[in-house]
């Protein structure tokens, strides 16, 4: 079992259900799912950008990305409707506590000039979106093989109502909020 959901049932359920008040411990909030995306305008060029950049999502995530298509043509960005310029993956269950795991205590850490995740990054509704400039902060990521330098973006969608018992369940977690 993941050591993230030990510790989500151990120590942070009962924390949560004491300081909000919560009756019933299906109401306190937990992370539903992860979804991390990653935006690979270069493919418009070259398909071996998307390619590489599906191998190293692949393996930060665990599973397979899916690709995403343009909705509308931009002329500027000489995207056409139809074409594969974006990857994300929805992770959920125990690959997500993994992945939560890597991302706090290995990957976070290995970001040069590191201040903190910003605390306002919340969408109103407990949700929390965070960008990476670059994949290579994950250890499975091999920097010397890496073809190019690719962010994503990485948003936690939880179950709670507000902004504030969501900060609260992340940084319990081990979000290094600033």
């Amino acid at each position: 079992m993941a050591r993230l959901r030990d510790l989500y049932k151990s120590k942070i359920l009962p924390e949560l259900t004491k300081e909000f008040g919560y009756n019933n411990h299906m109401a306190v909030p937990r992370v539903e799912k992860i979804v991390v995306s990653m935006g690979v305008g270069r493919a418009v060029q070259d398909k071996k950008f998307l390619e590489s950049a599906k191998k190293d999502l692949m393996m930060i995530s665990g599973q397979m990305p899916v690709a995403c298509k343009a909705k509308k043509s931009v002329s500027n960005f000489k995207v056409r409707e139809g074409m594969e310029t974006s990857l994300k993956v929805t992770v959920r269950g125990v690959r997500m506590y993994e992945f939560m795991d890597r991302l706090i205590n290995l990957a976070i850490p290995r970001v040069r000039d590191f201040r903190g995740l910003n605390p306002n990054s919340f969408d109103g509704r407990g949700n929390y979106s965070m960008g990476l400039v670059e994949q290579s902060v994950f250890p499975e990521i091999n920097a010397a093989q890496m073809e190019f330098q690719q962010g994503m973006n990485i948003t936690f969608v939880t179950s709670s109502r507000t902004d504030g018992e969501a900060k609260k369940m992340l940084s319990l977690f081990g979000m290094p909020f600033r």
